[in-house]
C-alpha cells in the first residue's frame, strides 16, 4: 500500500532540488520501526569508490608493466612501430593543443553565461548564485575536459606501444598474440574507467557531495564536468575519425585495387597515416567517448537518486545518500569484477579468438550482477517493503540485471551483423560477385536492417527496467513516480559495469590491427600474418560491438537525462512559480519544429563528418598517385615513399575539418533553447535522440559489416559455381573494397560521433537549462 509521508524539513531545504523531491506517498507495506538488518551497513560500501578506482589503476600498471616487457620483436618491426608512434604523438599533441583552447574558450563563456542567468530565484543553491555557481560550473567544465583529454591520450599511447609486440608475440602463439593484444587494451580500459570514476566522486566531493548538509545539492553542481567531458570527446572522435578512414580510404582505394599490392605494403605511401589512424581514432577517440560516457551518465543518474533521497530521509530509511552514492559504488565493483575475468582469457591455438574474448566478457557480466545482488540489497533498503510485499531492494535489482542482458544482447546483437560466420556478412560478400553496386545495396540493406533487433532491444529494456522499479511505489509530493525513471538509471549503470572490458576488446582491434601491418610492412613470415589477420577479422568485430554497446548505453542513458533535465527545469519553474513540464506536447508548433531540428542535426551532422573523410581522403589518393608515378622506384623497393608528406596532409586536414560539425553541435540545441524554450527542447532531445540512436545503428552495423565481407573474401571463403575461390585481386575483391570504403566513414567517423551528440544534446541543454526558461 502507499502510506502518506510526513512532511520534513530536509538540510538545505531551501535549495530547489529539495524543495521539488520533497516526498508525498511512499512505499511503505509492513512498515517497521527498527532498521533492517543487512550484512553491512551501506555507508561502509561507500567506501569502495575510491579504493576501487585506485586498484584499478595500479592493475592497469601491472598490466602495462606486463606488455611492455614483452618482445619488440625484428629491427625491421621496431623502425615500423616507432614511425607510427612519431605519426601518432604528433598528431594526438596537435590535435589536443587545438581542442585544449576550444575548451578555454568554452568554459570562460559557460562560466559567464551561468552566472549571468542563475540569479538567485533560479539557482540550485541560492547562496551560491551569480558568480559562485558560474566559477564551479566553469571548473567542472574544465576538470571533465582535461580528464576525457587524458582518457584518449592514454587510450593512444597504450594502443602505439602494444602493436608491434602483438605482432612479436604472432611469430610464436595465437593464444600469446590475444593476451598481448587484450592486456595491452585492458590498459586503456581500466584507467579510462577508473578516471571517470574517481573523476567524478572528486568533483563530487569537492563540492559537497561528502557533507550530509549539501549531498542533495553536489549532484546539480557537477554537470558541467559531463559537459566538458562530452565537448572534448566530440571533437577527439571527429578529428582521430577524419584522420583514420580518409587515409583508410586513400591507402585501399590506390594500393589495392590501382596498384594491385596488399593492405599494409610498405610500397602504400598511406600506409603509414593509416597504421597511424586506428590509433588515434579507434584509441584515443574511443577512449573519450566511453570516458564521457560513463561521466555523463553517472551524473545523470545521481541527480535522479535525489529525488528517492529525499523520500528516504522524509521517511527514516537507513542512509538515505545511498540513493545518490549508488551509481559511484556500481561502477567500483564493476571494475573489480572486470580485474579478475581478465585472467580468464585464454584458450587453445586451433580456438576462434572470439570465444577467448567473450569467455572473459561473460566472467565479467556474471561477476557484476553477483556484486549487483549485493550492491541492492545494502544499499537500497527500506523501512518496508514494496506495495507486492517483496523487498524494494529486487526490483532495483532485477532492473539492473536488465541493464546487465541489454549489454549481452547488444555483444550478440552486433556479432551477428559484422562477423563473417553468419548470414549478414556472408549476403554482402555473396553481391560483391556482380560488382560494387550490387555490394553496397547489400551493404546498405544489412545497415538499415539492423535498426529493428536495436529499438526492439532498447524499448524492452526501457520498458522493462521502468515498470520494474516503478513497483517499489515511490511517489513524490507532485504524484509523480520517482522508482520509475530510477528504475531505468539502475539499468543504464548496470550496463555500464562491463565497460572497462568492453573498451579493452574495442581497443583489441586497433591493436591487432596494426600488429598486422607492423607484419606486413616488415616481411614478417607467412605463419605471423595469418594470425594478425585472424586476429585483425575479429578486431573489426570488437569494433563494432563497442559501438553497439555504445549506442545502447547512450540510448538508456539519453532517457536518464531527458529525465534529468526535465527535474532541473521543474525546479527552476517551481523556484519562479512557472508551470512545470509534466509531458513534452509535439502537438505544440515550437516543440514539433525543435523536434524537426533535432532530427535534422544528426543527419547534417552526419553529412559534414562523411563529406570531411571524402574530401580528406581525395588530397590522399592524388598524393599517392603522384608519388607512385614519379618515384616508379617505390614498386621494385629502389625507393622508399614519403609517408611524412602523407601523414602531414592528413593532420592539417583532420583539425581542420573537425571545426565546423563540432561547432553546429554545440551551437543547434542552444539557438533553440533561446528561440523556442525550454519544452521545445525537450523535444529536440527526445527527437534528435531517436534519430541519433537509429542512424548511428545502420552506420555503425553496416560499416562493419562491409569491412568484414571484405576479409571473408581475402580468407578465401567466396567461391564461384563451380568452387573455386574468388580472392584477392578479383574483381568480386575489388568490389568488396570498395564497399569497405564506403563503409569506411559511416562506421569510425559518422555512427561514433553520433554516440557523443546524442549525449551532448543531453549535457549541454542540462548545464544551460536556466537560459532557455522563459
Amino acid at each position: 500500500m502507499h502510506a502518506q509521508g510526513p512532511e520534513p524539513h530536509l538540510p538545505g531545504d531551501h535549495t530547489r532540488a529539495a524543495r521539488h523531491a520533497r516526498p508525498g506517498r511512499i512505499a511503505a507495506s509492513n512498515p517497521v520501526e527498527e532498521e533492517p538488518k543487512t550484512l553491512m551497513d551501506a555507508s561502509a560500501l561507500q567506501l569502495i569508490i575510491l579504493p576501487a578506482g585506485i586498484i584499478a589503476v595500479l592493475f592497469a600498471i601491472y598490466l602495462a608493466r606486463d606488455v611492455l616487457s614483452r618482445d619488440t620483436g625484428t629491427k625491421e618491426m621496431e623502425a615500423v612501430a616507432g614511425t607510427i608512434f612519431e605519426g601518432a604523438v604528433a598528431f594526438i599533441r596537435r590535435q589536443y593543443t587545438t581542442i585544449a583552447l576550444l575548451a578555454l574558450v568554452a568554459a570562460v563563456v559557460i562560466g559567464v553565461v551561468i552566472a549571468i542567468v542563475e540569479t538567485a530565484d533560479v539557482a540550485d543553491v541560492p547562496e551560491l548564485a551569480g558568480a559562485p555557481i558560474g566559477i564551479r560550473t566553469a571548473i567542472a567544465f574544465l576538470v571533465g575536459a582535461a580528464c576525457s583529454m587524458a582518457s584518449g591520450i592514454i587510450g593512444m599511447y597504450i594502443s602505439v606501444k602494444a602493436n608491434v609486440r602483438t605482432a612479436s608475440a604472432a611469430r610464436r602463439s595465437l593464444v600469446e598474440a590475444v593476451q598481448v593484444a587484450m592486456r595491452g587494451g585492458a590498459v586503456s580500459g581500466f584507467l579510462v574507467v577508473a578516471l571517470s570514476l574517481i573523476g567524478v566522486y572528486g568533483i563530487f566531493a569537492a563540492f559537497g557531495g561528502l557533507t550530509p548538509e549539501t549531498v542533495h545539492q553536489a549532484p546539480f553542481l557537477i554537470v558541467g564536468f559531463g559537459f566538458g567531458a562530452s565537448f572534448v570527446a566530440l571533437f577527439a572522435q571527429l578529428g582521430g575519425g577524419i584522420y583514420t578512414k580518409a587515409a583508410d580510404v586513400g591507402s585501399d582505394l590506390v594500393g589495392k585495387i590501382e596498384a594491385g599490392i596488399p593492405e599494409d605494403d610498405p610500397r602504400n605511401a598511406a600506409v603509414i597515416a593509416d597504421l597511424v589512424g586506428d590509433n588515434v581514432g579507434d584509441c584515443a577517440g574511443r577512449g573519450a567517448d566511453l570516458f564521457e560516457s560513463t561521466a555523463a551518465e553517472n551524473i545523470g543518474a545521481m541527480i535522479l537518486g535525489v529525488g528517492v533521497y529525499a523520500i528516504a530521509l522524509a521517511s527514516g530509511w537507513p542512509n538515505p545518500q545511498a540513493w545518490i552514492f549508488f551509481p559511484l559504488v556500481v561502477r567500483a565493483f564493476g571494475l573489480l569484477s572486470t580485474i579478475v575475468a581478465i585472467f580468464f582469457i585464454r584458450g587453445r591455438e586451433d580456438e576462434n579468438p572470439m570465444n577467448m574474448l567473450n569467455r572473459g566478457y561473460w566472467v565479467t557480466t556474471i561477476l557484476s550482477a553477483a556484486a549487483l545482488f549485493l550492491i541492492t540489497n545494502v544499499m537500497m533498503q527500506t523501512n518496508g517493503n514494496a506495495p507486492s510485499g517483496l523487498p524494494v531492494w529486487l526490483y532495483f535489482f532485477a532492473a539492473g540485471v536488465v541493464g546487465l542482458a541489454t549489454s549481452v544482447a547488444f555483444v550478440y546483437i552486433t556479432q551477428y551483423y559484422t562477423a563473417g560466420t553468419f548470414r549478414p556478412v556472408r549476403e554482402i560478400a555473396e553481391a560483391s560477385r556482380t560488382g560494387p553496386a550490387t555490394n553496397i545495396i547489400s551493404g546498405m540493406a544489412v545497415g538499415f536492417e539492423t535498426t529493428f533487433v536495436t529499438a526492439i532491444t532498447i524499448g524492452i529494456a526501457l520498458f522493462a527496467s521502468h515498470w520494474l522499479g516503478s513497483q517499489a511505489g515511490f511517489v513524490n509530493a507532485n504524484g509523480r513516480d520517482v522508482g520509475g525513471i530510477f528504475g531505468t538509471a539502475v539499468a543504464t549503470m548496470g550496463m555500464l559495469m562491463t565497460t572497462a572490458y568492453i573498451l579493452a576488446m574495442d581497443t583489441f582491434g586497433p591493436i591487432t590491427d596494426n600488429a598486422g601491418g607492423i607484419a606486413e610492412f616488415s616481411r614478417a613470415e607467412a605463419g605471423a600474418r595469418e594470425i594478425t589477420d585472424r586476429l585483425d577479422a575479429v578486431g573489426n568485430t570488437t569494433k563494432a560491438l563497442t559501438k553497439g554497446y555504445a549506442i545502447a548505453s547512450a540510448s538508456l542513458a539519453a532517457f536518464l537525462l531527458f529525465s534529468a533535465y526535465i527535474d532541473k527545469v521543474n525546479l527552476i519553474q517551481t523556484n519562479r512559480g512557472g508551470e512545470l513540464i509534466t509531458s513534452v506536447n509535439l502537438a505544440d508548433v515550437s516543440v514539433f519544429i525543435a523536434a524537426l531540428m533535432g532530427a535534422m542535426l544528426v543527419y547534417f551532422f552526419s553529412s559534414l563528418a562523411i563529406r570531411a573523410v571524402g574530401t580528406t581522403a581525395q588530397a590522399i589518393i592524388v598524393e599517392v598517385r603522384r608519388q607512385f608515378r614519379e618515384m616508379p622506384g617505390i614498386m621494385d623497393y629502389s625507393q622508399r615513399p614519403d609517408y611524412a608528406r602523407v601523414v602531414d596532409i592528413t593532420t592539417r586536414a583532420a583539425l581542420r575539418e573537425m571545426i565546423l560539425p563540432g561547432v553546429v553541435a554545440v551551437a543547434t540545441p542552444i539557438i533553440v533553447g533561446l528561440l523556442l524554450g525550454a519544452e521545445a527542447v525537450a523535444g529536440m532531445l527526445m527527437v534528435g535522440t531517436i534519430a541519433g540512436v537509429l542512424l548511428a545503428t545502420v552506420l555503425n552495423n553496416g560499416g562493419g559489416a562491409w569491412d568484414n565481407a571484405k576479409k571473408y573474401i581475402e580468407a578465401g571463403n567466396l567461391k564461384d559455381d563451380t568452387g573455386v575461390v574468388l580472392g584477392k585481386k578479383t574483381l568480386a575483391h575489388a568490389a568488396a573494397v570498395v564497399g569497405d570504403t564506403v563503409g569506411d566513414p559511416f562506421k569510425d567517423t559518422a555512427g561514433p560521433s553520433l554516440h557523443v551528440l546524442v549525449k551532448l544534446l543531453a549535457t549541454i541543454t542540462l548545464v544551460l537549462a536556466p537560459l532557455f526558461i522563459r
